[in-house]
């Protein structure tokens, strides 16, 4: 039989060991549960983009077309003093149009025409001038006084006549005569010597102060681009040497037909492309200041 004495340390044994239980549940309890974050993959950069392209004036581009005929056509081209790629000034003759001979003939007889009015009206003055005095004295009749009178006043309107046909005459002169509204490059001559302009005019010129590129990328790729993307631009054909460096400057919102194509015979003429507007940098532009529409291929290095 147990002695009191070993069944109070049995007692105390338990209850210190129920303590240290609850004491160790409630350290278990406040300790900070780490959770493990998720992984996210970060995300992949955009893939490089290559596209046909032209370089082009920044700046603004006039396409100068023929002077229009009294029947409504237009005149052949009979001199061309520029190709494409010269450097213009304003004012500078470009073309000369085939009309302006018959325009000079034309300007010479109504010259003569002119000078015998001017020489018909004072003998005209003096003869009303004689007629009114004859009248006035009773040895002519008022009926030819009134004749003469007659014929001054319509030759003085025919000379005002004369004189708004010959203003009509030197403004043909002046547009049988092509030039330049601006200092820049003649960009693209859709006219030669013997061949009658149509709709897109004799010629473009543009003001080449700087260039830019303009660059079609076909539409399943335009949302690899943003603005802002660095861009590297070759020559297609060894128009200049290395490289050209940029930035895409503008996307247009417009999906279009392609317009530069490839030497590849085999290039998609019908693709649907949408215009990307490339500013090169100082270097760059300098470099092929003098080079409007030459093809480049352009790659767009997405960030």
């Amino acid at each position: 039989m147990m002695s009191k004495r070993t069944l109070w340390i049995g007692a105390g044994t338990l209850s210190i060991l129920a303590i240290a239980g609850v004491v160790l549940s409630l350290q278990r309890r406040s300790d900070p549960v780490v959770v493990e974050a998720p992984k996210t993959e970060s995300p992949r950069p955009r893939e490089a983009v290559a596209a046909l392209g032209r370089l082009r004036p920044l700046g603004e581009i006039r396409r100068l077309a023929a002077p229009v005929s009294g029947f409504g056509g237009t005149p052949r081209v009979s001199q061309l003093f520029v190709e494409e790629g010269d450097m213009v000034t304003r004012g500078q003759v470009l073309a000369v149009f085939d009309s302006r001979p018959q325009i000079e003939a034309d300007l010479s007889a109504l010259d003569a025409q002119i000078l015998s009015v001017d020489t018909e009206i004072p003998l005209l003055r003096r003869e009303v001038l004689r007629y009114s005095q004859a009248a006035k004295a009773g040895a002519a009749a008022m009926v030819i006084l009134e004749e003469k009178q007659d014929a001054l006043t319509l030759a003085q309107r025919r000379r005002v006549e004369l004189i708004a046909e010959r203003r009509t005459l030197e403004a043909d002169l002046a547009d049988s005569e092509l030039k330049s509204p601006i200092d820049g490059t003649v960009l693209k001559l859709n006219a030669r010597v013997g061949e009658r302009p149509n709709a897109d005019g004799v010629l473009e010129v543009g003001a080449s102060q700087s260039m830019e590129a303009l660059i079609e990328v076909y539409e399943s790729d335009i949302n690899r681009i943003a603005v802002g993307d660095p861009v590297t631009l070759v020559s297609e054909n060894g128009g200049f040497d290395g490289s050209l460096r940029g930035r895409v400057e503008r996307i247009s919102p417009q999906v279009r037909q392609r317009e530069v194509l490839s030497t590849n015979p085999t290039g998609d003429a019908d693709a649907r492309i949408v215009e990307v507007q490339v500013a090169l940098d100082r270097a760059s532009a300098n470099r092929v200041a003098r080079l409007a529409g030459l093809k480049v291929i352009a790659r767009f290095q997405g960030q």
